[in-house]
């Protein structure tokens, strides 16, 4: 969806009639009530059903849970929208007053702007890249408010920049999308949302792919905003701890239901439902090294959910009438319902701290880089060097363009215009792939951050791993074949998983398709470049195991990253960039727990983290 098509798809023609307040609508001064909602298939199998819940003007909702649980589908459904093949089949949403999904073309048009601002995931999918910065803006008022006057009109423009942190000169406003950094381009979506005035904003995970300082800049403003402007937002996250300063309330799905609502404090201090203990406890810390437990199974699809509660067959606690009777969702006090029939009722105790272990190295590095220069149309590193040693994890951490992945890529190879001197294992490597010894090329393996976008979707699983086989081992036939399955069973694949295509796979099952695929290279080396920063953090916990048991098989790894939760949790020393420049490095629990550098220290500063 097109969130500046959506928002300002109406020509500017006078204000039709269609937002006076309902008969029947919701209690006087809420910004959002939901009552009943269901989203269903054309099979009529339900994606969402019973949904209801109430938003006070300024509060903020932190809407959780894994991929497939039926977020963004009530996120979408709240700008009375759903995806092709679905439609909303029941229910009632009231935005102060008005029924939304009682309003057809212009009113409706007019109401997801008006009414209800939308901040998509990816903002540089969503601006249009043909329009300047000030014409995304302007279109957007004129559309809505055709009647302001143009003076009443700059003023509106400029005072929304300031409010998002934006510059509101000329020359700003004259730029288009791409010639933005990400947090500005999310900063110019929330100056979309909220140049309207709404009285409702919706957040589909609109920081996953920015930086920590980046994303709490962007959490904060968008508190600021919302309170100061009394606008109830929801916020739609798979991390808790990312929300976990921002929300007031934090409802929580699983299978296109309401599991858990509880208050912020309360939620953190006593969840209850054992789908919420199974988040919690998935998420890496940046304040302490804790096991990190992955949710086993998965969750059902649309029309499969099993009889009695759905999260039973994932459930430690469950009992023969969880697999019988669903649980509706009931209230253990002012604070906080659960739909459970075992919730756990007491705080739960803080998990077991993880002594940290030094590793080791030996005297000599597997690889090592000196005096690295890489330019683009400007410079991106300069005189940059590191080693790596054989069985640890090196993580490189730095905010976005700091030239981390500049970095990695180098290494792999994949650096055309780098200059740098480079050895493995004792002997000169060229800093081109296409130029290092065939015995060589296969030792150091690239994991890309979108396995979707890495793997061929023309081609089965099976036919991904046998490439490389083929390529670098001359192996066809059953030979092949062998190092296929056992190349699955090592990133816990079953074997049909062969015959799929990448699209029957979940993002976590073609992550691991893609790890399994470098696997098969017999690689000395894997660099990891963002692997989990898109996952849900279960299916992050899971990688992140799997990665840690493969580094104790003897496995190198370099893992870069802009979390610094994920640092904790499997690198042994961590290398730290700013501007192409590295401004710290160390043991990971020396930088962590006591960081020199003043750029280390703000990354710290702004890193989600649960305690």
């Amino acid at each position: 969806m097109n969130a500046h098509a959506l928002m300002a798809s109406s020509p500017a023609t006078p204000a039709p009639t269609g937002f006076a307040p309902s008969v029947g609508a919701g209690v006087a001064g809420e910004a959002l009530r939901v009552e009943n909602l269901r989203v269903e298939l054309a099979s009529g199998a339900d994606i969402i059903d019973h949904i209801h819940f109430s938003l006070a003007p300024g509060e903020i909702l932190g809407l959780v849970g894994e991929s497939g649980s039926g977020k963004t589908t009530l996120a979408t459904a709240l700008l009375a929208h759903a995806r092709r093949g679905a439609q909303i089949a029941g229910g009632r949403i009231d935005i102060a007053g008005a029924s939304l999904l009682e309003l057809k073309g212009d009113a409706l048009r007019r109401a997801r702007g008006g009414l209800i601002g939308y901040v998509a995931q990816d903002p540089a999918m969503a601006l249009n890249p043909a329009l300047r910065i000030g014409n995304l803006l302007r279109e957007t008022l004129l559309a809505h408010e055709p009647q302001l006057a143009r003076a009443a009109q700059a003023d509106r423009l400029q005072q929304t920049l300031v409010d998002v942190g934006l510059p509101g000169d000329r020359e700003f406003l004259r730029r288009f999308p791409h010639q933005l950094s990400g947090g500005q381009q999310q900063r110019v979506m929330l100056a979309l949302a909220f140049v309207l005035r709404p009285r409702l904003i919706v957040l589909d995970e609109p920081t996953t792919a920015l930086d920590v300082g980046t994303q709490a800049h962007i959490l904060q403003t968008l508190r600021r905003l919302c309170k100061e402007q009394g606008v109830a937002a929801v916020y739609v996250s798979h991390d808790l701890a990312v929300i976990k300063d921002l929300v007031d309330r934090v409802m929580v799905m699983y299978a296109g239901r309401i599991v858990e609502v509880a208050q912020r404090e309360r939620l953190f201090a006593r969840p209850a439902h054992p789908y919420t203990l199974g988040l919690l406890a998935a998420i890496p810390d940046v304040a302490r090294q804790r096991p990190l437990q992955a949710i086993a199974g998965h969750a059902p699809a649309p029309g499969q959910r099993p009889q009695g509660c759905a999260f039973a067959p994932r459930c430690a606690r469950r009992s023969a009438v969880c697999t019988s009777l669903e649980p509706s969702l009931n209230a253990l006090d002012s604070a906080q319902q659960v739909a459970c029939l075992h919730p756990q009722l007491t705080a739960v105790a803080a998990p077991a701290v993880v002594p940290a272990t030094v590793l080791s190295c030996a005297d000599t590095p597997l690889l090592s880089l000196r005096d690295l220069n890489l330019s683009y149309d400007r410079q991106v590193l300069f005189d940059l060097s590191l080693d790596l040693y054989k069985g640890e994890c090196l993580a490189v951490v730095g905010e976005s363009g700091s030239g981390k992945t500049s970095l990695a890529r180098t290494l792999a190879g994949l650096g055309d215009t780098a200059q740098a001197e480079l050895t493995f294992d004792g002997q000169p490597l060229s800093l081109l792939a296409r130029q290092r010894p065939a015995a060589t090329r296969h030792r150091i393996q690239y994991i890309f951050q979108n396995p979707y976008r890495a793997l061929n979707p023309r081609q089965t699983v099976a036919q991904c791993l046998q490439a490389p086989l083929e390529h670098f081992f001359g192996l066809k036939g059953a030979a092949c074949r062998a190092r296929i399955d056992a190349a699955l069973a090592r990133v816990a694949l079953p074997p049909d998983a062969a015959h799929k295509y990448p699209h029957h796979l979940s993002g976590g099952e073609r992550q691991r398709v893609a790890i399994a695929r470098a696997l098969v290279c017999e690689p000395s080396v894997l660099i990891c470049d963002e692997v989990t920063s898109a996952l849900d953090v279960s299916v992050q916990a899971a990688i992140l195991a799997l990665l840690k048991q493969l580094q104790g098989e003897g496995m190198t790894l370099l893992f870069v990253t802009h979390d610094l939760g994920v640092v904790r949790a499997i690198a042994d020393r961590v290398v730290v960039v700013r501007e192409g420049r590295i401004v710290e490095q160390g043991p990971a629990q020396d930088v962590l727990d006591h960081p020199q550098a003043a750029y280390t220290q703000g990354l710290l500063a702004h890193s989600p983290r649960l305690g």
